[in-house]
């Protein structure tokens, strides 16, 4: 596959142990469920207890007490979240922050959020948010927190990462394709 890569970051909304199973030490799993107002705890136990079984890192989205609560590997910010209350909470050492951001002023932003790393979108995928591989690169200039790629990835398009020097992504399809015949 793609040799340079630390690591992958897979969104999900539910658990499918299928998917989760075919994915190697390298790959993080952020789980999102924007759809739901209340998350279920239960179910996020689940989750997290199988990614600790398979040794994935497990990440949650938009619920920063609730990440810190259930001793996750870490947390996502996304880029419509531009709150700061998440920076009154003490977290252990290895807890790692990431978020999301389409333009300048949400990498301020995320930067003032104190964010480990800034998933950039949408590199591929042709939205209201393209950005194309030309101003994905002039944005991972303006700072210094490491880049991830968002949005659109796929196996045709994965060496195009060489190109733009970024060795992290993260997507949905990228790990939902089928591998093989």
């Amino acid at each position: 596959m793609h040799n340079n890569l630390k690591r992958k970051y897979y969104f999900i909304n539910n658990l499918n142990t299928k998917h989760i199973d075919n994915l190697d030490k390298q790959t993080a799993v952020i789980y999102r469920n924007y759809q739901s107002d209340k998350e279920d705890i239960f179910n996020l136990i689940k989750i997290r207890n199988y990614c600790r079984k398979k040794k994935v890192k497990f990440f949650l989205s938009n619920n920063f007490k609730l990440a810190i609560r259930l001793n996750l590997d870490g947390a996502y910010i996304p880029a419509f979240n531009r709150k700061f209350s998440h920076l009154n909470y003490s977290t252990f050492k290895k807890f790692e922050i990431v978020g999301s951001a389409h333009n300048i002023k949400e990498i301020r932003i995320k930067e003032l959020q104190k964010v480990n790393k800034i998933f950039l979108s949408s590199l591929f995928k042709k939205n209201r948010n393209f950005l194309g591989m030309n101003k994905f690169k002039l944005l991972t200039k303006l700072t210094k927190k490491p880049a991830v790629a968002l949005g659109g990835i796929s196996t045709k398009n994965i060496k195009k990462l060489n190109i733009i020097e970024v060795f992290e992504f993260a997507g949905i399809s990228f790990f939902e394709q089928k591998k093989g015949p």
